[in-house]
């Protein structure tokens, strides 16, 4: 549905589309899976009233962002059965009947091209809907569902073109938050988190759905998408499950160096962060890892090692859903208890936090707040999406946070279990706009200048 007030908008984001080439978001974190947005031409702050909303449409719930290819928007979410509910406490796991599904709008208009859906009952915590990102490559459009369905479905038609039962195939069990790895191409390959005994990951042809290689065994897989790094000349796969952080050849999957690191309750989250030589993790309860890669692309050496959390108190980094970024000396990223904070790169140590992203200046720390970080490379200037629905414009530096401007985009229509309204979906920058939703829209938000 266009509000009528957007129709000037929409006018000129037509005009303007059709003549100049925009960025696309086609998968986690964008063209090149870094979460950098590297559009020219965005606005510097706000107009009176917010920015515009192009188009909205409505949708189920879930925590899957929207990936953007090819003029069009895919969103994956979920619907209860007739008469279903889940659980009031949302941490809590049962039987719940429903459907996920995948959908897929016109980028310029919203209209909707097409949906697929599947039976697919619940038996995750935070039933809300699926986690991962869709990934898009060509004709194809490829969805990894909160209970470990594989579909490779048809951009044109939505059409299934192969698909998987990744429970039934690989004989492994839903993880706690479900499957949530958004999956990775890597060429002819689609490379997912799985699981089971030697099939933490597995690469499928991304064409036939033909299996090509399984690897790494660990009693839970994780929740961290697969990750390309490249440095010395060697490009490895990280596979960063509970039990280590696992470099793997893409190709063929064979092992070429690991580092153990025992997760508490199996939370590897937030992607892993590279710059040049550096490797950077963050965890939820075991605080953050520094590694510094190697030129023959041997096993790096561990430059620098956090503590645990402990008692409500953390020093450095502890991520629960945001990746962090590094940028220069700094690394930027959030908290357990929503501080967002800026670590010194060499060291790990504190340069400054901030709760004026999340809850608000001089408020109590809260568990879980959260704000998703996507630099704008063409300025310098950062957009800070958080859970309340506001993005952010500011730039980050080791002296400190300076917003720049702030407005609600989305309604936080979501429940974490603290009985909070959030919305926890990392958005997506395409073509002039911020792609957002929450647990019954999806919004298309005009960014251009």
């Amino acid at each position: 549905m266009i509000h009528k007030c957007a129709v000037l908008t929409l006018w000129s984001f037509l005009l303007f589309a059709s003549t100049v080439p925009a960025d696309e978001w086609p998968q986690w974190l964008g063209e090149k899976r870094d979460g950098v947005w590297r559009e020219a031409g965005i606005l510097e702050k706000f107009t009176d009233g917010g920015p515009a909303v192009v188009w909205k449409q409505a949708i189920g719930s879930g925590y899957a962002g929207p990936a953007v290819a090819d003029g069009r928007v895919f969103v994956a979410d979920r619907v209860l059965a007739e008469k279903g509910s889940s659980p009031e406490n949302p941490f809590e796991r049962g039987m719940i009947p429903g459907q996920e599904r995948l959908h897929c709008f016109d980028m310029t208009t919203g209209a909707k091209i097409w949906s697929h859906s599947y039976d697919c009952s619940y038996t995750v915590s935070y039933a809300a809907g699926p986690r991962g990102t869709p990934a898009v490559a060509g004709e194809n459009v490829y969805l990894l569902g909160a209970e470990g369905n594989l579909n490779c479905l048809r951009v044109a038609d939505g059409g299934v073109v192969w698909k998987k039962d990744l429970k039934g195939d690989y004989g492994t069990k839903t993880p706690v938050w479900g499957f949530s790895a958004s999956p990775l191409i890597e060429g002819d390959l689609l490379i997912c988190l799985v699981g089971g005994d030697g099939s933490v990951a597995v690469a499928f042809d991304r064409h036939s759905g033909e299996e090509k290689w399984r690897a790494l065994a660990a009693k839970e897989p994780g929740y961290a998408p697969p990750t390309m790094i490249e440095y010395g000349g060697h490009r490895q796969l990280l596979i960063w499950h509970p039990e280590a952080v696992n470099a793997l050849d893409p190709a063929t999957g064979k092992l070429l160096w690991t580092i153990p690191w025992q997760l508490r309750s199996g939370l590897s989250v937030p992607t892993p962060r590279q710059q040049g030589d550096r490797l950077f993790f963050t965890c939820f309860y075991n605080g953050s890892l520094m590694l510094q890669l190697k030129e023959d692309g041997t096993t790096p050496e561990i430059q620098w090692q956090t503590e645990r959390e402990s008692e409500r108190r953390t020093t450095h980094l502890n991520s629960i859903m945001s990746s962090p970024y590094l940028s220069g000396d700094s690394i930027f990223g959030v908290c357990s208890y929503g501080e967002f904070r800026c670590l010194d790169v060499k060291t790990g140590e504190r340069v400054w936090e901030s709760m004026k992203l999340t809850t608000g200046e001089g408020k109590e720390k809260e568990r879980w707040a959260n704000v998703f970080l996507t630099p704008h490379e063409p300025t310098g200037r950062w957009f800070l999406f958080n859970e309340s629905g506001d993005l952010i414009i500011a730039k980050l530096s080791p002296a400190g946070f300076e917003e720049l401007d702030r407005a609600n985009v989305i309604e936080p229509n979501g429940i974490d279990m603290q009985r909070r309204k959030i919305v926890w979906s990392h958005p997506a920058y395409a073509n002039k706009c911020m792609l957002v939703r929450n647990d019954s829209e999806i919004r298309c938000i005009s960014l251009a200048e």
